[in-house]
């Protein structure tokens, strides 16, 4: 079983879906977790109440730049008390995911992908800024940047912005990987395929939808906790030489 006794790790987009699977697998192997949410604490309330000694949560719209840094710099502040006395692990999990395509309004497509760079891919870059900072002074962090398989083959033509985003991030993880591994700051990308999430799950289980599953071997959307199980061992120091690789799960539908 992996331990991850001694870290603590800040979660963003932990309110459901990968994020809250995510922070239930490292709170149940021993981590402290700092569980991020913007709209709705969900499960992030639940999983703090469940852990009250080693969780926390923490409120940001990380569409604003400030809102970013003040997200760090709370769950810094919690982490001080925590076994490791700070962030030793960051998880870039949030996204947003709205859908125009050229043919709509230029005001939904402008708006869209402002957004969508801002939470996807701005956000990211700035909370891993901190990260790296901050575990170069420490001798040492991970972190895990959640892409998705859109990266590598695109998406549909109102989610382009969605796919682009995702290849900045793992652009942005391997150059975090190249630029700092000899400091001991490790970065890796996790990339989804369909996963059964509760914004997923009623739009892949619609009849009208069924070419969504049928093209995934193994026949169904990956659940939440594998993704999850899959960031914990990332962050387990149990491959540490593996810094800078993108890990598919898709259900073997599509290998980059």
């Amino acid at each position: 079983m992996i331990t991850l006794d001694g870290q603590t790790v800040l979660v963003t987009g932990a309110a459901g879906g990968i994020g809250a699977a995510t922070a239930a697998v490292l709170l149940d192997a021993g981590a402290h977790v700092a569980l991020h949410w913007h709209s709705g604490a969900g499960t992030a309330a639940e999983l703090a109440a469940a852990y009250p000694d080693r969780a926390t949560t923490v409120q940001a719209d990380l569409g604003r730049k400030a809102a970013v840094a003040e997200l760090w710099r709370a769950a810094e502040d919690w982490a001080a008390g925590t076994p490791a006395g700070g962030l030793t692990a960051l998880v870039n999990n949030a996204a947003t995911m709205p859908y125009s395509a050229p043919e709509d309004p230029y005001e939904d497509w402008d708006r869209d992908w402002d957004r969508v760079w801002a939470v996807n891919v701005r956000a990211v870059a700035d909370l891993s800024r901190l990260a790296v900072l901050a575990f170069k002074a420490r001798g040492g962090g991970r972190i895990v940047n959640v892409a998705s398989r859109a990266a590598f083959r695109g998406d549909m033509p109102d989610a382009m912005h969605y796919a682009a985003s995702k290849g900045a991030v793992v652009a942005l993880t391997r150059s975090l990987a190249k630029g700092y591994a000899r400091q001991g700051v490790l970065a890796y990308t996790v990339a989804p395929g369909w996963v059964r999430t509760e914004r997923v799950a009623p739009r892949i289980d619609d009849p009208a939808n069924a070419h969504m599953l049928d093209e995934v071997p193994m026949g169904d959307a990956a659940p939440p906790r594998e993704v999850g199980n899959l960031i914990a061992f990332l962050l387990s120091g149990l491959a540490t030489h593996a810094t800078g690789a993108t890990v598919d799960i898709n259900g073997a539908s599509y290998f980059h």
